[in-house]
């Protein structure tokens, strides 16, 4: 497992062996969201499991996120970081929609765009949110996040 920290409760990476588990654990993580479409999540079996939220999605200019999966896994995040857990978001490569993701919680946590977008550059240097259609993705969370009236 190839994972960088982005925030002392935020960390980001590739797809989690079932051994990865132990380390996730470790590193105090209580929510992994799983952002792979055709990967569902490796089984935990560890009693009891690591929660994991899957949010099917590609990773394709012609299939954008679904702004409702980044809400989601936002409001996931949210709440697994305000109980005091930390969160670990991956996909196959820790590079577009992990990232995406990633970005999108730090923007929720009150981060501009571009802040969120150099602190994983920086963090995670083989992140690329720089690709066009997924800063675009961050970009909308961003100017739609600030509308939504429940978070």
């Amino acid at each position: 497992m190839d994972y960088s920290q982005i925030t002392a409760d935020l960390f980001v990476g590739t797809t989690p062996l079932p051994e990865d588990y132990d380390t996730l654990r470790a590193l105090g993580v209580t929510l992994v969201i799983n952002m792979r479409f055709e990967r569902r999540p490796y089984p935990d079996s560890h009693n009891p499991p690591l929660p994991v939220l899957w949010l099917h999605t590609f990773d394709s200019p012609f299939l954008p996120i679904p702004m409702r999966a980044l809400v989601k896994g936002v409001r996931a995040a949210r709440e697994a970081i305000a109980a005091g857990g930390n969160v670990y978001v991956h996909c196959a490569a820790g590079v577009h929609r992990s990232v995406a993701l990633a970005a999108c919680v730090l923007i929720a946590q009150g981060y501009s765009p571009e802040d969120a977008i150099a602190l994983i550059k920086q963090q995670r240097p083989a992140a690329d949110p720089d690709i066009w259609y997924i800063r675009h993705r961050i970009l909308r969370f961003a100017a739609k996040w600030q509308n939504w009236t429940d978070h």
